[in-house]
């Protein structure tokens, strides 16, 4: 309510109330939730209802589960004969589109409440009897890259004609506030409706957090990564490491709903096809060198980005490798990419890789590339192909939350990685060819426009500098 909206109010109540330290009457309020059992509730019926209500949210929430566009009907606990039992899912949502009619049961955990395999067999069991197209479960914890359901213990064979798909809160969350902020709804009113749910999942009590919390077994394996005796069959490795996947998506979550583009992290297809064979990787690198890596690709910048987290040197290291231009001098290569990089910190690394070489030829701090650009240049000549410029921040070492807390430092390098690379860098594109004029051969020794022979102007394009990075003409935009 701003000021003005008050100075009304005040002047309908007679002057005499100043409403504003009033609290603000709220759709989906946050207050009066007791216990686990009302916050799941209260958090499944506001989801709900909201699918229900705004189309264009329902349509981001719906169609990656394979719902259909139509019209959208949604129940809290629905109640469903299975055996000799009474079963009540969490919820029940219906899409009917002409004659078809597509159906998702509902399982809902908030706060630190993980998902239960025994509720979620028997829910399926309840799809395939009742011929309900799939289950969806909404919980805090996050999927890892090769995205494996969290909950253990799920029988495969119920899902072989049955779907069983998992949202994180944060989705959740973050299709919300990228529907909302950046791809619009049409009918104020429903965005209006839609920015309550906002309100209502940022807020603590509604039991949809953040992921804050690297595990029981961060600090353990922290310390084996530093004095180097961490080993493959560490249970907690593998914790450790499923935990980071689930972080790089979480990452790209948040991005995705401030930036409002699609951002994903990478996926490598060994994850994909054979998870099992991906995650014993993942692992035998974090024990070999300490070391765990991925990437995460924002729509529209130049490349992915890459973020390494090294356990022994305690830093995060976010790159950006960039294709150099495939025309021009080195120097002018370089100097390319050295005026894309002005707001960059002079801490950044700059790394030269040529052509057929695996091995930066070339490596040395932004600040001593802008003042000496040669110390980038390829000592045996070979022809330059590629950059590689990398941020390194400080890793923080708590396993959860508040200061020096390690998720905390993660977010906060890929950030400013982010605002320093990939919103500065961009491809190199060529100039488009031009037509030649149409002209008399002239006679030999005649001036050019520029005041001397054409031989003298074809020999001042091949001249080079040695010194500090000036503004270059010729150089490839």
């Amino acid at each position: 309510m701003g000021l003005a909206d008050r100075q009304d109010l005040r002047r309908t109540l007679g002057g005499n109330v100043d409403t504003s330290s009033f609290q603000s009457a709220r759709l989906i309020p946050t207050t009066g939730i007791k216990g686990s059992q009302e916050q799941e509730r209260r958090a499944t019926s506001a989801l709900l209802a909201v699918i229900q209500a705004v189309p264009e949210f329902a349509r981001a929430i719906l169609k990656p589960l394979g719902a259909p566009a139509g019209k959208v009907s949604t129940f809290i606990e629905p109640e469903f004969t299975l055996g000799d039992k009474k079963v009540r899912p969490d919820g029940l949502i219906v899409v009917q589109r002409g004659a078809k009619t597509w159906a998702m049961l509902v399982e809902v955990k908030t706060n630190k409440n993980d998902l239960i395999a025994e509720q979620i067999n028997t829910y399926l069991d309840v799809c395939r009897e009742q011929h309900i197209d799939g289950l969806l479960t909404i919980s805090n914890q996050v999927l890892t890259l090769a995205g494996g359901h969290p909950a253990e213990g799920v029988d495969g064979r119920k899902t072989r004609k049955t779907t069983l798909e998992h949202y994180s809160w944060m989705r959740v969350l973050s299709e919300a506030q990228l529907q909302k902020e950046h791809r619009g709804v049409a009918d104020p009113d429903q965005a209006w409706i839609l920015g309550e749910l906002i309100r209502y999942l940022e807020s603590p009590a509604s039991g949809a957090l953040e992921f804050t919390d690297m595990g029981d077994s961060w600090v353990s394996v922290r310390q084996a990564a530093v004095n180097g005796t961490l080993s493959a069959t560490d249970k907690g490795a593998g914790d450790v490491a499923q935990r980071f996947e689930s972080l790089l998506r979480f990452t790209s979550f948040k991005l995705s709903a401030r930036l409002g583009v699609d951002v994903s992290p990478v996926t490598s297809k060994l994850a994909k096809s054979d998870p099992d064979k991906h995650m014993k990787q993942v692992v035998a690198q974090l024990a070999g060198d300490s070391k765990l890596a991925g990437a995460i690709r924002v729509e529209d910048t130049v490349a992915p980005l890459e973020v390494t987290v090294d356990l022994r040197a305690s830093q995060v290291l976010c790159s950006v490798a960039i294709d150099a231009p495939r025309e021009g001098r080195p120097q002018t290569r370089v100097n390319w990419l050295l005026r894309q990089l002005k707001s960059a910190s002079p801490g950044t690394r700059v790394e030269t890789f040529a052509k057929r070489g695996r091995q930066a030829s070339a490596a040395c701090l932004l600040s001593e590339a802008i003042n000496a650009p040669q110390t980038l240049l390829p000592t045996d000549g070979k022809e330059i192909t590629s950059f590689t410029v990398t941020l390194i921040s400080s890793m923080g070492s708590k396993r959860g939350e508040g200061k020096n807390s390690f998720t905390g430092s993660f977010l906060t390098a890929v950030d400013a990685a982010y605002i320093a690379l990939l919103e500065n860098l961009h491809a190199w594109t060529p100039k488009a060819p031009k037509l030649p004029p149409q002209q008399t051969p002239e006679p030999a020794g005649a001036t050019t426009r520029y005041g001397g022979s054409a031989d003298d102007a074809s020999d001042a394009n091949t001249q080079e500098s040695a010194g500090p990075l000036l503004p270059d003409t010729t150089d490839p935009d």
